[in-house]
Parts: structure tokens; sequence; C-alpha cells
């Protein structure tokens, strides 16, 4: 008997980037905010700064240098689980602005709440 494979969910646009500011809204680290290490599309996760830690065993490898035993990594979680931080709002909705800049329309990320960009320049 064979065993259905699960379907790939559909890849969401996130509109979180790397090096943002972000704060966990859900899960058993709520309420902790850190810096966004990376994005994963196609997973729909992000790996953020000392939240989601996790133990990982390691053996120990001569050959690359590696020592082995215990050691503690970041884990991915879930882009729903997280809020980007307006510098003056806290924890956000995003919205976005077009600008017409000679001839070329660029997108840019704003707090839905006061309107501060959210983009670093």
């Amino acid at each position: 008997m064979a065993i259905a494979k699960r379907k790939p969910a559909e890849p969401v646009r996130i509109q979180i980037k790397k090096n943002d500011q972000v704060r966990v809204i859900a899960g058993r680290d709520r309420g902790k905010s850190g810096r966004v290490l990376s994005v994963d599309e196609s997973r729909g996760k992000v790996l953020i700064e000392h939240v989601s830690m996790v133990k990982r065993h390691t053996r120990p490898n001569p050959g690359k240098q590696i020592k082995g035993g215990i050691a503690e990594r970041e884990s991915p979680i879930a882009v729903s689980n997280v809020m980007i931080l307006c510098p003056a709002c806290g924890p956000v909705r995003i919205a976005h602005h077009v600008e017409n800049v000679a001839g070329k329309s660029r997108r840019s990320r704003v707090c839905r709440k006061c309107g501060q960009s959210l983009d670093k320049k």
C-alpha cells in the first residue's frame, strides 16, 4: 500500500525581509523580539535571532574541525507567527506605498498605523 505524499503548500509572498526587527505573536516564544536572520519563502518560515532555540546533538568530526556535543541554535518559525516592529508603534501590519520617481515606480513598505517607512534606506 503506497503512502500518499502531501503536496507542498503554495508559496506565499512574504513581506518580511532579512534584518527586519520582528516580534513573535504566537507560540511558545510569544512576546520575544529579534532580528530576522533568513527567510524561506518556499516553506513560509523565518529564522529569528535568539528565538525558538533548540538543542542540536552533533557528532565530533576532526576532519572538519567540528568539536561535537550539544549546541543550541535557532529553529525556523512560521511567518504568520511574527509581526514587523515599527520604531514608533510597535508590532504592526504592513502597507505599501507606490512612488513614481523619474518615470519608475518604486514600492516601499510602510506602517499601517502611523505611515512611517519600514524600509531601511
